[in-house]
């Protein structure tokens, strides 16, 4: 069975020394969020991703892996995780927009 779900992530790269650096990682899993064809929403503090629950596991497990193995020494993830009877961004934001 398919679970859709929803889920905000945020990754925190840590010990990095160069500042500038962060970004570079941080860009680096939006773009493995972009190349996994699920919807999501990039915002200041967090991405917004959709899709069913496995795909999504997935997709989180990719980005940690492939941060390490890109160099990153230690990550913080923070998750949020929705699963079930829930709204779309777009429902969930149109009423701001």
């Amino acid at each position: 069975m398919q679970v859709k779900s929803s889920c905000a992530i945020q990754v925190v790269p840590i010990g990095i020394e160069d500042k500038s650096n962060m970004y570079e990682f941080i860009d680096f899993a939006i773009n493995i969020i972009k190349e996994s064809n699920l919807k999501y929403l990039v915002t200041p503090f967090e991405t917004v991703i959709e899709g069913n629950l496995v795909e999504i596991l997935a997709l989180i497990e990719k980005v940690n892996d492939t941060l390490l193995k890109k160099g990153l020494k230690t990550i913080c993830m923070n998750i949020k995780l929705w699963s079930g009877d829930i709204g779309t961004i777009e429902e969930k934001l149109e009423k701001y927009t």
